[in-house]
């Protein structure tokens, strides 16, 4: 055997060594994600409320500018719903909104009502490829809001768990929904102004339970709308 055959026999195993170390690292790290166990989700019941009231908490919440959306990813917070058993948190949501429910047997909502909070009108809930999407689940704190309020410096688990918790999410009208994106309260509020007092609760207590902060004109925006509802008090899910 010539040794320039060897030399290169041996570049090509090195080069195999390498290839085979990088794509079981990659494996490993995949698996890390993967391997983040949802949190421990309760069956969701009609909203409660504690003691404090939400302009109390917001005034302990901190306020800073917005932190730049370098980095954000959906699949930063979540690959998908959460399940319980075999419920995902959509379905466990539809069903605590949704008035009239019928669920297959699989715990999928087929059909329901929904008096929607963020316009005041009700909608027809029907399951299927082109009606889904008129009843959809808001991130009360949208996730990009989130990531750059805070979120950047939560682990993964706590992402996960601020994406799929009953607190932070709420069935709404699916063309409202779409309208708000990832606007703050600075930037939309609900068209329904009855409701405006428990969604600014809800964004408050949410922000509360993941150590997120409030910009000026978000802390501004909400401070007008509980004017209306000084006693409004926090909700617990």
């Amino acid at each position: 055997m010539q040794p320039n055959y060897k030399i290169r026999r041996l570049v090509v195993l090195l080069i195999i060594a390498i290839v085979s170390l990088s794509a079981v690292a990659f494996d490993m790290g995949r698996r890390e994600f993967d391997a983040v166990k949802p949190p421990v989700i309760n069956q969701p019941i009609a909203t409660k409320q504690n003691s404090s009231s939400v302009t109390s908490v917001l005034e302990s919440l901190p306020v800073k500018g917005k932190s730049p959306k370098t980095g954000y990813a959906r699949t930063q917070f979540s690959n998908g719903w959460a399940k319980v058993s075999e419920c995902d948190m959509r379905n466990i949501i539809l069903r605590r909104d949704l008035d009239a429910v019928q669920v297959d047997e699989v715990c999928k909502v087929v059909s329901g009502i929904l008096r929607d909070p963020y316009t005041g009108r009700e909608v027809a809930f029907t399951r299927g490829a082109g009606t889904s999407a008129d009843v959809q689940i808001d991130h009360v704190v949208a996730l990009s809001n989130a990531w750059q309020t805070g979120a950047q410096q939560l682990s993964v688990e706590r992402r996960y768990a601020l994406a799929n918790d009953p607190l932070n999410l709420i069935a709404a009208d699916g063309k409202a929904n779409q309208q708000k994106s990832d606007s703050d309260a600075a930037s939309w509020l609900p068209s329904n102004k009855a409701f405006r007092c428990q969604y600014v609760a809800r964004q408050i207590a949410v922000k509360q339970v993941y150590s997120l902060w409030v910009t000026p004109a978000e802390k501004s925006a909400m401070e007008t709308v509980l004017l209306r509802c000084p006693d409004q008090q926090m909700p617990v899910q």
